[in-house]
């Protein structure tokens, strides 16, 4: 029987690299599929992986349906055994809708990879979907550190190297953006539940341990 597998993770916990192993190990056993990704940091229409892997995709956007472009392809004469999707946490509720419903009603495996929060802490809608929905939710298990070693459970935003907690769900950025990419400089960065809560990037860390230490007389 198809299944729908979510896997998930923070940022740097290996999810594109998984998934592109995963295209990998089902096409070597003579499988074809079907790749999809959402405003990857590569650009449109491509998977990539910080490991420097690539793989062209489909691009998603809102108005993607993925039920009509996988009956209209089968329709076509094509084979579509499995389906990849990365950047799920950009799809729309409806979506993984339709991809549930590709999983059911033709027994096509889809292979889900996403974040489960925003730089709020708050779900992503189309991860919310996917954990009600999938039938298998997998929890990657290498692990992404923040700055202070500790396991990294929080996905933090910064703007010109400020943490924010507020604004536009989705900007795309990466954690290796400059200052010459965009006029506000966007980064991301994964952080334990303590510094996230007390907006302690590593840099703001740094710039506290290197703080002259006060006169000892006032």
């Amino acid at each position: 029987m198809a299944e729908l597998h979510f896997f998930t993770g923070t940022m740097d916990s290996g999810k594109s690299t998984l998934a592109l192993q995963t295209n990998h190990n089902h096409a070597a056993r003579g499988r074809v599929g079907r790749i999809f990704t959402a405003m990857d940091r590569a650009g449109r229409a491509m998977l990539s992986s910080r490991l420097g892997l690539t793989h062209e995709a489909i691009e998603v956007d809102g108005e993607f349906d993925f039920w009509r472009y996988v009956v209209d392809s089968l329709t076509r004469g094509a084979r579509i055994d499995y389906v990849i999707c990365d950047e799920c946490q950009f799809y729309t509720r409806d979506q993984i809708d339709q991809l549930a419903k590709v999983v059911d009603e033709l027994q096509i495996d889809v292979f889900a990879f996403g974040i489960l929060t925003d730089f709020r802490s708050e779900l992503f809608p189309g991860s919310a979907r996917l954990v009600e929905l999938a039938d298998r939710t997998h929890v990657l298990q290498v692990e992404a550190l923040c700055w202070c070693g500790k396991r990294a459970t929080h996905n933090a935003r910064t703007e010109n190297g400020v943490m924010v907690v507020e604004g536009e769900v989705i900007v795309v950025g990466d954690v290796d953006q400059s200052a010459s990419e965009a006029e506000t400089e966007v980064a991301y960065e994964v952080l334990c539940r303590q510094h996230h809560r007390r907006r302690l990037t590593a840099a703001r860390a740094k710039a506290v341990s290197m703080a002259p230490e006060p006169l000892p007389f006032g």
